[in-house]
């Protein structure tokens, strides 16, 4: 488990480049959009804890979700490896549409280029393809704009930022809305593939040399089993098929994708069930997690464990809430689709999210 680091200076996500609180603050602007709401035309734009959803027709509703893979492609540059990449584009927004109970069933992508080079741009498409293969997903169009000004990255002519939209659907009485949350509900977690598309800034400054940190891209440290930038640039891992056919079977209360502001994010369930905290035992993070904080120590600065479970997944990609009575059965239907689950927590009376780790508790909130 990731050691405490006793130094004075905080290397923190703000310091890196990306202010959480800042984010929310922009976030409120959103509100603006409300007014666009009147021309909903089959009914009220339904409220969920991570965005809406509208219904489209009798008795279904679409989930619109659109995502990007932020600074990620700067690894895909630093490795000159495109291909997979697409793959977390495509991942981060149908994990994302997933969270209401919809099924995504098309998506379509949009990528600013320095130079749409054809041999680039067969690799990105590779990643959409393969994504959105293994979410069953329909990709009828896309858009790729020639942008020299807007974007450079670290390579001449291969600067690009990827843009993925999807919609999925699900049936107005199936929508899974956060509203009915209760002390005691089990909170079960699915292993991501690393650190996926998210803390990149951070890890980015820590880990490689191209922005202050320790390592060239192809080093080995002694705690990963391949070059470090590979293992930055593992490609985030698709939930889809896995998590729908558990919510065929059992009723599941809350999702989230642990993403931006990682377990930050439970906070958002708490605006439609009241009198919630939600407490956290079981993380088992993959070796660049440690890596991440071993390596800003040498650095002579500290990622304290706070912030990295305000940043990262800790090895956790997804989590769903259930009834404490169905937590052994949905961990052996995620298994049996091929997802590895485990209870990582539980809704507790208390308010806040805590993280018991070994004899010390983190509180997040």
């Amino acid at each position: 488990m990731l050691g405490e680091i006793g130094l004075s200076r905080k290397i923190t996500y703000a310091e890196a480049g990306v202010d959480r609180k800042l984010r929310a603050k922009s976030k409120k602007e959103l509100q603006v959009l409300k007014n666009t709401y009147k021309f909903s035309r089959f009914g009220k734009i339904v409220k969920l804890p991570y965005g809406n959803i509208f219904p489209f027709g009798k008795n279904r509703c679409l989930d619109f979700q659109i995502e990007g893979v932020g600074t990620k492609v700067l690894l895909a540059q630093l490795a000159q490896k495109y291909d997979t990449i697409g793959i977390d584009g495509v991942a981060m927004v149908v994990n994302d549409v997933i969270r209401s109970g919809a099924r995504p069933f098309a998506l379509v992508d949009n990528i600013h280029a320095q130079v749409s080079d054809p041999n680039l741009v067969k690799e990105w498409l590779k990643g959409i393809a393969k994504g959105a293969e293994e979410s069953e997903c329909v990709v009828p169009g896309g858009e790729i704009g020639d942008v020299a000004e807007l974007i450079k990255g670290l390579v001449e002519g291969k600067g690009f930022d990827m843009i993925v939209a999807a919609v999925g659907e699900v049936d107005s009485e199936k929508v899974i809305s956060g509203r009915n949350i209760e002390a005691g509900d089990a909170i079960v977690g699915l292993r991501s593939s690393g650190i996926h598309s998210n803390g990149i800034t951070l890890a980015r400054k820590v880990l490689f040399k191209q922005w202050g940190g320790k390592y060239e891209p192809h080093d080995i440290p002694e705690t990963l089993q391949k070059e470090v930038i590979f293992e930055a640039l593992e490609p985030t891992r698709i939930y889809v098929k896995s998590f729908l056919k558990a919510t065929e079977k059992f009723e599941v209360k809350a999702a989230v994708h642990v993403t931006g502001d990682a377990y930050l994010k439970f906070e958002r369930l708490t605006r439609f069930s009241k009198g919630i905290g939600f407490e956290f035992d079981n993380f088992k993070p993959q070796p660049i997690f440690e890596l991440i904080q071993r390596t800003a120590a040498d650095l002579g600065g500290a990622v304290t464990d706070e912030e990295m479970f305000k940043t990262f997944n800790m090895g956790w990609g997804f989590a769903i809430i259930v009834n404490k009575a169905n937590v052994d059965n949905v961990i052996e239907a995620l298994e049996k689709s091929g997802t590895h689950a485990e209870q990582i927590g539980r809704i507790t009376r208390t308010e806040g999210i805590r993280i018991l780790k070994k004899n010390k508790k983190l509180i997040l909130t």
